[in-house]
């Protein structure tokens, strides 16, 4: 099941992630919000639309950008929408 984690701090699980474009998008239902802050980061992508981030804080260290989303999806990517997706370089990501 993948896992996302912050210094052995789970932060999602589930065995229903989305698998796009190399990256595991977790269900909305897989993250431990608690964790989670919205960041004013957004960007765009042609195929899926417009991307928002958020922070993640862990033990007292934030980091900054850590995820993302696409809460209004284009078409292509539906099956992503509202689900969550990691930075590798700043959340470890287990299968």
């Amino acid at each position: 099941m993948p896992k996302a984690t912050v210094n052995g701090t789970v932060v999602a699980a589930s065995d229903q992630c989305e698998r796009v474009e190399g990256n595991y998008y977790f269900p909305p239902s897989a993250i431990a919000q608690d964790y989670f802050t919205p960041s004013s980061t957004h960007t765009s992508c042609p195929w899926k639309g417009q991307a928002s981030y958020y922070n993640l804080v862990v033990n007292g260290q934030e980091i900054k950008d850590a995820a993302w989303t696409y809460p209004q999806a284009k078409e292509r990517a539906k099956n992503i929408e509202g689900y969550v997706a990691f930075y590798r370089n700043k959340v470890q990501i287990e299968d």
